[in-house]
Parts: C-alpha cells; structure tokens; sequence
C-alpha cells in the first residue's frame, strides 16, 4: 500500500517531529534537545543534583557553558581570577561554582578571561553553537532568541536543566501554531525592536500562551540575523513558549565560517543546507492563531507601564485607566501609573530620564552598537543624564566595536563603555537603577523592579535609547537623525571576520573548542556510585488555608526578586518569596496589607489568584521554590505561564487552571472567608472545609502519576535509555553535522556520549520493581 501523505505542517511541527523520542497516548512526548546552554544562575542546584544522584552529563559536545547575568561588567584589565574579581559574595559563590562544575562534568565554558565570554543568547549564534532545525534550551526564559535560525529554542527551569543533563532530553506536549505575519515597508527609524513591541502591544503578555509564533511576511524576510534574533528573544513577553524564523539565504551567509557551525563546503555543509532549506511552513498548513500587520502601522516605540505590554508610539500620551474597557486592566493601569510615576495623558516626549542603558541579549550585537552610534556621533549626553551605558554582548562584539571606532564614538559623548554581561537588563549585578529613577532601556522586560527595586523601566530599541540619552527625554529618533543614519531595509552582507577566529590547525581548533587533546571519550570526572534520585513526596490530598490575590500577570519578579537568585541551594527562599509587597520600602518591616502578613494567611498551603498569567516571565525556578518554602504547594488560577506552569510539577507541586469563572470566584470566596480548602488530586476535586464540591479540575495522566507516585523524572526517562539510543543513531546517519562531525569527528571523536544511569526510585528510596512505561 501506499504511505499516507503528510498533512501541510507548520515549521514548527517540522522540528518539534523530528526531535521526538517517545510519544504517550495522554500526549506527552520525551523530546531530544540538541543544544544546551548553561549559566551561573539556574545551574549550581542542577549539578548538585547529578552529584547527589551519581549522575554524569549525558552528552558534553552539546552543551556549552557561560558565565553572564550576575558578572560585574567593569574593565578586567586587572583581572586575575573569579574569586578575586568579583566583590559580590553571593555572585561570586555562583560564578565560582559554575566553574567548579563545567571542570569536574568537563564541559566547554567561556569564562571571565575568554573574549568569547558573553550573553549566553549572543555567544550561542555566534559560535554557530546554534544551527537551524535544533532543539536548543537554556535556564532562562529568552532562549526563544534562538528560534530566528529556525530553532525550536525555548526556556528551562533548574530541574529540566539537570534532567537535560542527565539525559539529553525533555519531558514536554505539543505547542499550538500561532503566526505572526508584518508585511510592508517599516518606516525611517523603525527596527525589530518596534515591530515586536507593537505586536505584544497588539496581543497582550498572554496573548501566545501556549503556542510557538512563527514570525513571517516581508519585514521580517527583510531583516538581518541579528535584527530577526531581537524579535525572537521577546516572543515570550508575548507569552509564547518560543519564536521561530524560517531560514534563508540569510541565515546560511550568518552562518558561514562559524566555529562550531559545518565546515563550508564539506558534505556535512551541503547536506545541512539542503535539508535547511525545507524548513518553512507547507501552504496549507494549519495555524490556531493568525495575527497580520501592517508594518507602516508600526512607529518608534516605547513602554509606558510595568508590563511589555503597555506600549505606545513615542508621539502619543500616557494613557489612563478610562482608556481601557476591561475592569482588569483598569486597576492594572492604576497601579502601573503610580509605580512608574507618570500622569494620564503627560506627552511621552515630556518624561525626562535619568538612566540609559543599551545591551542585553535583546539588543547588544554589532548591528545595535553600530545603529545607536550613528544617532551619537557627534554630540553628547544631556546634563540630566546621570548615567549612560554601553554594554557589548560578548568579548567579540566588544573588540569588533572597538575595531571600528565605536567605542570612541561612545566614549567621546560620555557614555561609559563596558565588558560583555547582561548588566542593568536584570540587574542582579552592580549595574543597577535606584528606587526611583528612571530609565531608558534597550532590555526585554519592565516589571516592577525588574532594573533595581523601585526602579522605572522604558523599554524601546537601540536609536531611540541613544536619541534619550541626548535629549534627556524619552524620544522621537526621526527629529534627531537624519535619514542616512537610518540604513535601508534589506539583508546587508554578514561581516564574518567580526565574530570569528582565524582557524589554521588542528591544533589551533583544540585550542578553540577547549578539548583535551588525547583521544579519550569527553566524559565527567564524577565517579559517584550512589543511586538515583530519591524522588519527591506523594500529592494526593491538601488541605489548608488559601490566600487570595486578585491580581492579573503576577511575573516571576514580583514572586521573587532578582537579588534573591544568587544561590547555590533550593532552600531558603520562603523569606523572600514576594518581598517587594510583604514589606514596606527599604527594610523588613511587614506591610499588614499584604494578604499572606494576615491570619490566617501565613500559614497558607494554597494560592488562589483571580487575575489570569500567574507566573509569566523568566524561567527561575526560584519562585516556585520560595511558594514551596514558605509552606505552598498549589496554585488556583485562570492561567499561567507556560515555563512556570512546568516548574512547578517539577518541584511536587500542583498548578490548577480553573477558567469556570463562577467556579474561581467559589474557590476565591471561601478563601477570603479565611476557611480552609480541599485539593484532592486523585479525584480531580476541589472541595470546601465542609466538604462540598467546588470546582473539579483536569490534569494531565502522566504528571499526576507522577505527583501522586512521587515519581522522578530522570529516573523515569532513564526506562526509555533505548529509545534515547535509537534517537541518537537515526541523528548521526541523518543529521551527522549535529554530532559537531565538522569539528569534532576529524579527532576521531564523533559524538560524544555518556552512559545512563537508570534505577528509578520511589520517594522512599526503594526500588521500583514493575518497569515504568512512558
């Protein structure tokens, strides 16, 4: 008989198929993850993880490891080592441990001391660690970036971080489509940065919950690498799992000549094109969400509020609470108005600022520093100003920058010119806004406190920040540059020698890839024997008291702030865990407003919130460990964000969408009513203290098995060790460049790979005698 003909599938659907290990009937699929990267602040638990569970890393030639978020980004001309470099305890404690580990797992890192040191988001394409049609994670919510080279590229917790470790692998459902399409010419002085502000600004933070955006259309064809990396990395601002780019002609010429990308011209390089090129979206294919723009409809734009979503033209107004219609947003707007200090209906050109900051794995590429020059030149930065910054990607933005002279540009205009990290972006490192002050920023995210606590965060793109820093005001680029300073829009030839080092031997590409130069397997230097992971405790019946909050999109900043992340431990983090509203500002007095400072709420086992998008925003597994560590183990909402969605079964805990509204509001009643409630997991059942039904609920088969077994991850991935095998020979014999054949298989290598360690175990440490199926 014939074989049936595939239905049109999305380029989504094209990755996600390909990269399938084992799929279960309830629709939950072990997916293989080609490239992984690491970082100093969502890895020390996970490592701790394998030590404790005499575990090795699965497969070390796709993992690559960087120190970024909490480094300090001050001149290292007089740097020696880590421990001395760095003044911050508990960031030094991290980067030091990050280090410890990639020598005793033996994994390649670029740290302080290497230029290729930079922002795990721009050193992966740069390096051609990131390839079209790969599955690419990291401990950290914008690995959406990689999505631009037709990557399924997505964010991680710390337990998925160890369990990719561990096994190569994810345990993961299938997305929705969504397409985003912006067709058109973008006007002068308009960059990807505008185009997807204004399309969260369209589709709300929620508004890609539970999908991957392709995004399409001429504008975006007409984008470079590094402009279509801009628009990915924010995708998830807009709520999605990730962002994906077809790749084209483009993306071939960016990765030409890359390090760690096929050698060009070998057979692996041809056959990776040729597949590559069938990698965009069937006509026909099915998507559950269209989204189509106008690019002409897109001006400069700038964020106004405390959430990527609030976004206006920078010729507009601040808007009021009478401009929405939605009860919800009307308070939200209430509460952003006063937190960033702005008055309804105030000119956006009229707020003056105090703080600009150009980087981030957003927009700190050669392409934004060139862009951000050409508006400087010439001129200086306002008096107002107090401080402007500068912050390269990575070492070899910086010296690419530095060779063309813009750091002179920078320099002479009296902006401070700085070593690569992700500095004030998130600023869990020196660089950081005062309660108060006001910024004009070319980050991702404007949440509360997001840049230093207290802080007021305007998000915009690279020409608009440097047209900020010398107005002293929020904006317009077009009144302040000329129309040469805004190139036009095409693919412009990718300058290859910018990023790259001149290879000319063997010996020069071990030094390169950090290899040992024997030929033995690339494996951990861990010996540990001890089992496997003594899983977590059962959840099959709570009950306690519930606190309500009626608040919409609580992110993961609010839950936990970033100056409580710089740990090496899972414990700990009750203390912090919403410390921005428990406590009053500046110290530790409680506020008796707060909901969880009341009787009988400090002794909460629930969290039952009104407001729809519990948990957007970064990846930290931090904030479910500060709800688990304060004493809660369940989350009642209308929705959540997708990453801590999964963060939170991976910690034993159980997060409940109940979109009954009359349902939620019996749940919140009684919780307000300060009774206590009833989750009964094994029955799908919400009940009162009386025993009285009030909403049912769904969950997915596998992971309630697993809460209600106290059941492992690892240990149960670790059953399906042949099926990971079987992966891992169809990967070599189709997808050979995957195995790093251009750089590692010329040394007699291949792919490199560890064995697995199996034996799940229960949560009492025995072991389990009927094999578990996935």
């Amino acid at each position: 008989m014939p074989s049936a003909v595939k239905p049109p599938q999305t380029l989504y659907d094209k990755v996600f198929e390909d990269h399938i290990v084992q799929e279960q009937d309830d629709g939950t699929i072990l997916l293989y993850i080609d490239r992984h990267l690491v970082h100093e602040v969502t890895s020390p638990q996970a490592f701790e993880g394998l030590r404790n569970a005499g575990r090795k890393v699965r497969r070390p030639d796709c993992t690559l490891a960087t120190v970024d978020h909490n480094i300090p980004t001050a001149s290292r001309k007089n740097l020696t080592t880590t421990e001395k470099f760095i003044d911050e305890t508990d960031s030094r404690l991290q980067c030091m441990t990050l280090e410890d580990n990639v020598k005793a797992f033996d994994l390649t890192y670029f740290g302080l001391d290497d230029k290729r040191q930079g922002i795990v988001h721009i050193i992966g394409p740069e390096q051609g660690f990131t390839l079209p049609a790969t599955t690419v994670v990291c401990g950290d919510s914008h690995t959406s970036t990689h999505g631009a080279f037709g990557a399924l590229a997505f964010g991680i917790g710390t337990s998925e971080v160890e369990h990719v470790l561990a096994t190569q692998t994810i345990i993961t459902r299938r997305s929705k489509n969504m397409k985003v399409q912006v067709d058109g010419e973008l006007g002068p002085g308009v960059s990807s940065k505008d185009i997807i502000l204004h399309v969260i600004g369209i589709i709300g933070t929620a508004g890609g919950t539970g999908t991957v955006i392709e995004f399409c259309g001429s504008a975006i064809r007409g984008l470079s690498m590094e402009a279509r990396m801009s628009i990915c990395n924010m995708a998830i601002e807009g709520g999605a799992r990730a962002g994906m780019i077809a790749p084209d002609q483009t993306t071939f010429d960016y990765l030409k000549g890359r390090p760690l990308a096929p050698k060009v011209n070998s057979p692996e390089w041809k056959k990776a094109c040729n597949y590559w090129l069938g990698l965009k979206s069937d006509e026909g294919a099915k998507f559950d969400i269209e989204v189509n723009i106008d690019a002409k409809d897109i001006a400069p734009t700038v964020s106004w509020g405390t959430s990527p979503q609030d976004v206006i033209p920078i010729t507009g107004v601040v808007p009021g609470p009478d401009d929405f219609e939605d009860e919800v947003k009307k308070d939200a707007c209430k509460r952003a108005l006063k937190y960033m200090g702005l008055t309804a209906g105030t000119p956006m050109q009229d707020v003056k600022v105090d703080k600009v900051f150009i980087g981030s794995c957003t927009n700190a590429r050669i392409e934004d520093l060139r862009a951000a020059a050409r508006v400087v030149e010439g001129k200086k930065v306002a008096s107002n100003i107090m401080r402007a910054m500068i912050v390269p990607g990575s070492g070899l933005v910086k010296k690419k920058a530095e060779a063309e002279g813009l750091d002179k540009i920078f320099s002479n205009a009296g902006f401070e010119w700085r070593e690569a990290g992700c500095s004030m972006c998130l600023g869990m490192n020196p660089d950081i806004l005062s309660p108060g002050e006001r910024c004009a920023s070319t980050s991702n995210r404007n949440f509360e406190g997001r840049q230093g606590a207290g802080g007021r965060t305007h998000l915009m793109s690279p020409v608009m920040a440097a047209a900020a820093a010398i107005v002293g005001n929020l904006a317009d680029v077009r009144k302040l540059a000329p129309p040469s300073a805004f190139p036009a829009k095409g693919s412009p030839k990718i300058e290859l020698d910018a990023h790259l080092e001149e290879v000319g031997s063997d010996d020069e590409m071990e030094r390169i890839m950090d290899l040992p130069p024997d030929s033995q397997q690339h494996t951990a230097s861990n010996s540990s024997t001890t089992g496997a992971s003594a899983g977590m405790p059962k959840f099959e019946t709570l009950r306690g008291y519930a606190a309500p909050m009626d608040i919409a999109n609580i992110d993961t900043d609010a839950i936990i702030p970033k100056q409580f992340l710089k740990t090496i431990k899972r414990s700990g983090l009750g203390s912090a865990l919403f410390h921005a509203w428990r406590y009053l500002a500046g110290g530790d007095e409680e506020d008796p407003s707060f909901v969880l400072n009341q009787e009988p709420y400090r002794n909460s086992k629930i969290l039952v919130c009104t407001g729809p998008n519990f948990g957007c925003g970064s990846s930290r597994e931090h904030a479910p460990w500060a709800l688990l560590d304060f004493g809660i183990k369940c989350i009642i909402a209308p929705s959540f964000g997708d990453i801590f969605f999964n963060n939170t079964f991976k910690n034993g805990m159980l997060p409940l969408r109940i979109t009954d509204t009359a349902a939620l509001q019996r749940i919140a009643e009684q919780a307000k009513a300060g009774k206590e409630i009833e989750v009964d997991l094994v029955n799908q059942v919400i009940r009162d203290a009386e025993g009285n039904e009030l909403s049912t609920f769904d969950v997915e088969e596998f992971r309630k098995h697993c809460l209600v077994n106290g059941l492992d991850d690892i240990g149960l991935t670790m059953s399906s060790v042949d099926k990971i095998e079987a992966h891992e020979r169809k990967r070599t014999a189709v997808w050979p460049w995957l195995d790093g054949s251009g750089f590692l298989a010329r040394h007699g290598r291949g792919p490199v790979k560890i064995e697995a360690k199996p034996v799940p175990k229960t949560n009492r440490g025995e072991e389990i005698k009927e094999p578990l199926e996935w």
